[in-house]
């Protein structure tokens, strides 16, 4: 009796001890409330096993965090990381599939508070958080909400690395930056990266200048004139404009065209530079070796 007294005390506390290793777990049931970019309320009960994102810089922030097998579908353009162009792709900001999404029985679905359906898709009983990033501040709180939806204890380790990254990409720069005049073209348009922008804020903390006038908004759409008269240094542009620029009026005359001091990014750079999210110190270290090469070219 006494041997079965001793067993059914050691199998006791090893329920026991299994007990306390679950319970960090079972916390991540506790309810939690979100409060997206357009004020409505998500509220739960436990965290989403099921998430379709509608929005590249979301997907890549939710992996980020540690969460891609969550995902079970994606808009057209996530394509980082790579286990993410796989799942279904379900339309995009624009342009979303509704019955698409219905179909993958989301618990949520991320996605940029200026994206189309969102109406139509709370209509169905799904359940929707818009949430879009547009500056530095914007993406250090989307890591934070994503993280609570995920229901991560320290997301914001996420943005540490993120700003340590892009503090490291400046310091690696010369003071001569400073006085580089640049303008960088996010769209044909041309839509111009303006200082209020992420990525303009990128720029200023590499300490280059940018031509476009905080006035005109983050991402203007500009009069090519403009830049003509602002006459940049550097032109960083994505590599399918790389045959028509000089091409443009008067843009030959720029100083920045006559030094040949442009970088053409390629594709998968330019998306990089352009997403909102856990690559954005690699966008800076690719716009401050863009500046490093320039500067090479002055006398």
């Amino acid at each position: 009796m006494n041997k079965s007294l001793r067993q059914m005390q050691r199998w006791m506390l090893v329920c026991l001890a299994a007990f306390n290793l679950c319970a960090p777990v079972a916390s991540k049931a506790t309810p939690f409330e979100i409060e997206d970019d357009l004020g409505t309320k998500l509220r739960s009960e436990k965290v989403p096993e099921r998430v379709v994102s509608l929005l590249p810089s979301l997907t890549e922030t939710i992996c980020a965090l540690g969460h891609c097998n969550r995902l079970v579908g994606v808009d057209r353009y996530s394509n980082w990381p790579q286990q993410v162009t796989k799942l279904p792709q379900v339309g995009g900001g624009i342009d979303p599939n509704i019955e698409a999404i219905v179909a993958l029985r989301p618990d949520v679905v991320v996605m940029a508070s200026s994206s189309r359906g969102r109406d139509r898709l709370a209509a169905l009983g799904v359940r929707v958080l818009a949430l879009e990033p547009k500056t530095h501040t914007d993406v250090q709180r989307v890591i934070g909400k994503l993280g609570t939806l995920m229901q991560e204890q320290d997301a914001q380790r996420l943005w540490r690395t993120i700003d340590a990254g892009v503090s490291a990409a400046a310091q690696a720069l010369p003071a001569a930056v400073r006085k580089q005049r640049v303008y960088i073209e996010v769209n044909r348009a041309p839509y111009a990266a303006g200082p209020g922008s992420f990525v303009g804020e990128t720029l200023a903390r590499l300490g280059a200048q940018n031509i476009i006038d905080t006035k005109l908004g983050p991402f203007p759409k500009i009069n090519p004139e403009l830049v003509v008269r602002a006459n940049p240094d550097v032109i960083m542009v994505g590599d399918t404009e790389s045959v028509s620029l000089a091409q443009r009026p008067g843009w030959g005359s720029i100083a920045a065209i006559r030094s040949q001091s442009v970088c053409y990014f390629p594709r998968e750079q330019s998306e990089v530079l352009v997403r909102p999210g856990p690559r954005m110190a690699e966008g800076a270290r690719i716009m401050a070796d863009c500046l490093l090469k320039t500067l090479a070219k002055k006398p």
